[in-house]
């Protein structure tokens, strides 16, 4: 089940919600976590019992944790859950790409049947972590109800995409939390927002960065393969950020306030910046609970070097079992290393050269990303910068190139700045009514958009689904 589609929107959201109003904390919490099983169900009947059974193992070692008489028992408790937590990880994501390339290095013929990717597993086995590992810092106690840690675990807003939320941020919440009317107004609001990203911006631009991709490098004129990069990026941020603003809307109207995932990263004047601004909740638990135990910058700068390889080696991993995720995340910690080092010194540039630089490097980032494998991911980048015209290039950009296109595209570059926030903080101070009717009318103005995109369009899934 997806946030845009017809039986989450108008089937499944108004009866948990309603059903959620009158009830009391306990059963609000019972609540939650059988409407959250049955959305993940959903999709995925049997892999649910997999997101049990990460439940049971956590919550099992998290009491264990905390019953821990002596520190190295604990510590032998907590490296156990990480392990399994990791091996739960490999088994179904990685087994596959590990066994393909075993046969490929070593000209073998290893047969397996290949394991279904759980949708989501990447996130609810990361929280999981952060869970156990919390209670082992002490943080947090662990939780005397399993109800409680499988409401953390499996919260159906943030289950399947993210953002990424720590047990610290929101263990106080699932215990004691306040439903109002102006969290409800903002979290449709917010909600209505993200929809808008994911069904009136990414999948419009998306049709274009996916007809482009099919093509045949060798088939692009450098505008047609730049076009086909700017749409990607354009659409995996839109994507996934409308994502995440759905996730903190729904969140909002059940009374959870969740940490924001981006901040306008597109603004970025450094790949350090573009870091803090993109993906925070994954950025962030890289940084509590590798960079940090690792040495953080605390080991001189070679260790502290070291540490952001490997940093960003698992960040490229985590996003997929396939080399291009892999030197896409070594590709952005390459750059962060420049960066720490000063080889590169954005600060001492003029703002347009340090907003190209950040922008060039992203961009040709996420073509990588994009890419079904490194050698076409070479090709492409070759046509960004050497492809020439042919009659190939000229029918394909007819075929992409429309009024809605490029409009959508214009728009699409003006969202990714923060220029609403900045017209609502200076309208704010003397039009505050005026404000509030006017973000209202846009409010019920987008929702309508999605209602008719929505009965028109094909099923088209969050990007990050596969993570």
């Amino acid at each position: 089940m997806v946030f845009s589609s017809t039986t989450f929107l108008f089937i499944f959201l108004p009866i948990v919600f309603l059903l959620y109003i009158p009830l009391g904390p306990r059963l609000r919490n019972i609540l939650l976590l059988f409407a959250s099983l049955i959305f993940y169900a959903w999709g995925e009947p049997l892999f649910v019992f997999v997101m049990l059974a990460s439940i049971l193992l956590n919550f099992g070692f998290a009491r264990l944790i905390d019953a821990g008489k002596t520190d190295r028992a604990r510590r032998g408790f907590v490296a156990a859950a990480v392990i399994l937590n990791l091996l739960l990880l490999i088994v179904f994501k990685y087994t596959n790409f590990i066994v393909d390339n075993i046969n490929a290095a070593f000209n073998l013929n290893l047969q397996i049947q290949k394991i279904t990717l759980p949708i989501g597993i990447s996130f609810f086995t990361f929280q999981a972590m952060s869970y156990i590992i919390d209670v082992y810092r002490e943080k947090n106690r662990s939780e005397k109800s399993i109800m409680n840690a499988a409401l953390y675990i499996s919260f159906f807003p943030q289950l399947i995409a993210g953002p990424i939320v720590k047990y610290h941020d929101i263990a106080e919440q699932i215990k004691a939390r306040e439903m109002t009317t102006d969290k409800v107004f903002s979290g449709l609001q917010r909600f209505i927002i993200g929809l808008s990203k994911k069904l009136l911006i990414a999948n419009t631009v998306g049709k274009v960065a996916d007809t482009i991709f099919a093509s045949a490098p060798s088939a692009l004129s450098a505008g047609l393969a730049w076009l086909g990069a700017v749409a990607y990026a354009l659409q995996i941020y839109f994507d996934f950020s409308g994502y995440s603003d759905m996730a903190i809307g729904l969140a909002l109207l059940f009374g959870f306030d969740l940490k924001e995932n981006f901040n306008y990263p597109y603004i970025s004047r450094s790949i350090r910046e573009f870091w803090r601004r993109w993906h925070i909740s994954l950025s962030t638990w890289f940084k509590e609970y590798l960079y940090i135990p690792l040495g953080g910058n605390r080991k001189g700068k070679v260790r502290t070097g070291i540490t952001l390889f490997i940093v960003f080696l698992c960040t490229g991993i985590w996003h997929g079992a396939a080399w291009n995720f892999l030197v896409w995340g070594l590709f952005n910690g390459l750059f962060i290393l420049l960066e720490n080092y000063h080889v590169i010194e954005t600060d001492k540039w003029p703002k347009i050269f340090s907003h190209l630089y950040a922008s060039l490097v992203f961009v040709i980032g996420f073509t990588i990303f994009r890419a079904p494998d490194l050698t076409y991911a070479v090709q492409f980048i070759g046509s960004m910068f050497s492809g020439t015209a042919t009659q190939a290039s000229h029918v394909l950009l007819a075929d992409v190139a429309s009024p809605l296109m490029w409009t959508v595209l214009v728009a699409a570059v003006f969202a990714a700045l923060p220029i609403v926030p900045k017209v609502k903080t200076f309208l704010s101070e003397k039009h505050a009514p005026l404000l509030e009717r006017t973000a209202f009318g846009v409010t019920l103005a987008l929702l309508a958009l999605c209602i008719l995109n929505i009965s028109a369009a094909t099923f088209n899934p969050f990007i990050y689904f596969r993570f």
